[in-house]
């Protein structure tokens, strides 16, 4: 390790390691100037209205709730963090025993590529960093980028393996000037799972500058990647704290960044790191895996492949720039990662069929993509788009895809389930920009956001408009809304796909619904506020609940998808063109109690543990959305559990007294149902963590 700083820069980059890694990780989460809890109350800020370029200001954000100081805070130490190259980057492994890093060094430490200059990972369980084991990372040399002290980089990369569920490790990493501050990382069950899904954080995409070699130019910039990196952070506290720090990781539908080709000087794709660094510094994604997707605006340098170490990475659909397709599993679920700015389909089709070959085992398969091709914003009825659309969706159905995400247009929209959507006329890439433009125009108006004013009126003689007209009735795709069996909002054993457009995750970029409403869209939303989805698995559903970041508020009902038995299902019919009607009967009617199934409730989630006064504390219990019976709940101030206390409750809220005053206790729960005399008990929470007030 380095013990000293001799350059200005290396006290910088000191500086920054005393700033950002701190002692306390899951409290500093959330309480840091690069998390976004604004207050100690935990109110949720209030994004101001958008400003009429289409983008969330932090500035707003901050002045909205009175919370200047934490952005004056954040603005200052943006100023020594800018210039950092040096965060780490999480991923998703190949399956759950796995985990990726991915991190810059600066060449200057480690030119000579011996053991001792090669840039380690060390990683064990417990802040103690128990059983740890040090892993030598791979490297890369990061090519045409050097920073402003004209130092050059290289990619380093390792990956974790054999790691446990439900376990706590820290991770501590050379950075070039010795090894970070211990991180936590806590692993999650894989029976049942949550994910937060995200669109184009697109860091840097609110600087409104454009292809200016000045000064001026990368101020803008710096300000912008300032501005979208502290949005950035609060929506991924929001999912955090909305799944009370459960999500096993986040899957992003592209565009984590905005440099490209058009938009900076003389047409260079490089000067892409200071987007990196924002969109890297959220104190959540030191322990919050990201699976990224390669959106446009990522595509145009390798840069995206030195920061994201991704897992089973194929050269089959590579554009050449930034890899190819690659995949996950986790649990029971196959996710499938395409770069789709190569646009050779045949490639894509040959990776999906070889990955559903090779993991059969998975009940959920999941694609996820950049462009929206069942979206409803301005790119979603773009000829390149539908014609993408009619070329992926057959090989998506052939491969009994459940789900497919895909982000691009800024804006939230959910699908009805469809199949056998198909193409009846060609056309070009163009053919239709200055209608697509025109009729767009009536989308600017903020009091029409679901039926905006036509301005292509219906019955235009007009044969451009007619042609226009013609063309957008045709990729309705009503054919393709698949008949379901339903309940509520949950279907039942869909042959057809469901199809997901993310909003923006940032606030950085918006983009208007367009003024007609396909019809195979379901539910569609765009308010100018930063969005998220959290999505659970469990063996037999996938769930999802989509909020705006700055109140939290539900933008979509929740929606679920459920595999079952045809016999566990028999009851279950709503189908969408019989609505469950009573029938009449004759048959004799069975008195006979069926026998009940002995099946343990799923695992408890504990939402919060609070020391109160007078020496005791109150549990919370998030509810079950099954039908349990009651809870165990235990405690200790012994870690292994011993001479713990047990307390059997029927309440979700208990609260425990006669403690002992300062000491720390360690507290679980689980749920039980009874059947019979006997209880049948589900898995413990994750453990939880409290300091009895004295």
């Amino acid at each position: 390790m380095i013990e000293s700083f001799k350059s200005q820069k290396d006290m910088k980059r000191q500086r920054y390691q005393e700033v950002y890694m701190r002692s306390n990780w899951r409290k500093q989460m959330m309480i840091s100037a690069l998390a976004l809890t604004l207050s100690a109350t935990n109110v949720a800020p209030v994004f101001a209205s958008a400003a009429p370029d289409g983008k969330t200001n932090a500035v707003d954000i901050a002045q909205t709730m009175g919370t200047t100081a934490q952005w004056n805070r954040w603005e200052k130490e943006w100023e020594i963090l800018k210039n950092d190259w040096t965060q780490i980057s999480l991923s998703p492994g190949s399956n759950a025993t796995e985990l990726n890093f991915a991190w810059y060094t600066p060449k200057q430490t480690n030119d000579d590529h011996s053991n001792a200059n090669v840039p380690k990972l060390i990683i064990g369980e417990g802040h103690n960093m128990k059983n740890a084991k040090v892993y030598e990372a791979e490297q890369t040399a990061v090519k045409d980028e050097q920073d402003n002290n004209g130092e050059t980089y290289n990619s380093n990369k390792v990956t974790a393996t054999g790691l446990k569920e439900n376990k706590t490790y820290y991770y501590s990493y050379d950075n070039g000037n010795g090894y970070t501050k211990p991180a936590e990382y806590t692993t999650k069950s894989t029976n049942n799972f949550s994910f937060a899904f995200v669109g184009d954080p697109q860091i840097g995409s609110s600087n409104e500058l454009k292809g200016k070699d000045t000064k001026e130019f990368y101020d803008a910039q710096s300000n912008a990647v300032k501005s979208d990196a502290f949005n950035w952070s609060s929506t991924l506290n929001a999912a955090l704290e909305k799944t009370d720090d459960q999500l096993s990781f986040v899957v992003s539908a592209g565009d984590q960044i905005q440099t490209t080709k058009k938009k900076l000087p003389n047409k260079d794709a490089s000067k892409s790191e200071i987007e990196y660094t924002g969109y890297l510094s959220p104190e959540a994604l030191k322990s919050l895996p990201v699976a990224t997707t390669v959106g446009n605006h990522d595509a145009d340098n390798a840069n995206y492949t030195y920061h994201f170490n991704r897992t089973n990475a194929s050269e089959l659909g590579s554009n050449k720039v930034v890899g190819g397709d690659y995949y996950f599993k986790y649990g029971n679920a196959l996710f499938i990662m395409l770069n789709t700015q190569d646009t050779n389909v045949a490639e894509h089709k040959q990776f999906i069929e070889q990955t559903v070959a090779a993991n059969k085992d998975c009940k959920w398969r999941i694609v996820t993509l950049h462009q929206d091709i069942y979206g409803s914003a301005e790119h979603s009825n773009e000829p390149e788009i539908t014609n993408l659309r009619y070329q992926l969706a057959p090989i998506f159905e052939d491969n009994k895809v459940d789900v497919v995400l895909t982000g691009h247009d800024h804006a939230y929209s959910r699908t009805q389930i469809l199949k056998g959507g198909h193409k009846t006329t060609e056309y070009t890439d163009d053919e239709f920009d200055p209608m697509l433009d025109e009729d767009m125009d009536a989308g600017e108006n903020p009091d029409t956001v679901y039926t905006a004013k036509e301005n292509i009126k219906a019955d235009t003689t007009d044969p451009s408009q007619k042609a226009y007209l013609n063309y957008l009735n045709q990729v309705m795709d009503k054919d393709a809304i698949q008949q379901v069996t339903k309940k509520g909002t949950t279907v039942f054993n869909p042959t057809g796909i469901l199809y997901m457009t993310a909003g923006s995750s940032s606030g950085s970029k918006y983009y208007d619904l367009v003024p007609r409403q396909q019809s195979y869209i379901a539910n569609r939303w765009q308010q100018d506020v930063p969005t998220y989805s959290v999505i659970d698995i469990t063996d037999t559903t996938f769930t999802i609940n989509t909020y705006r970041t700055d109140t939290e508020e539900k933008i979509d009902e929740t929606f679920s998808i459920a595999k079952v038995n045809e016999s566990d299902n028999k009851n279950q019919t709503d189908n969408t063109q019989t609505d469950n009607k009573k029938q009449p009967t004759t048959a004799k009617k069975n008195t006979t109690k069926p026998a009940e199934k002995a099946v343990a409730p799923k695992k408890t989630v504990v939402k919060k543990v609070k020391a109160l006064g007078k020496k005791k504390i109150k549990i919370t219990v998030k509810k079950s959305s099954e039908q349990v019976s009651g809870y165990e709940v235990i405690l200790s101030t012994k870690k292994n559990f011993k001479n713990a206390k047990k307390i059997t409750t029927k309440k979700n809220v208990v609260t425990v007294k006669k403690l002992k005053a300062g000491k720390k206790y360690f507290v679980k729960v689980r749920a039980f149902k009874k059947v019979g005399n006997k209880k049948i008990y589900g898995n413990y929470s994750t453990v939880k963590k409290v300091i009895v007030k004295k």
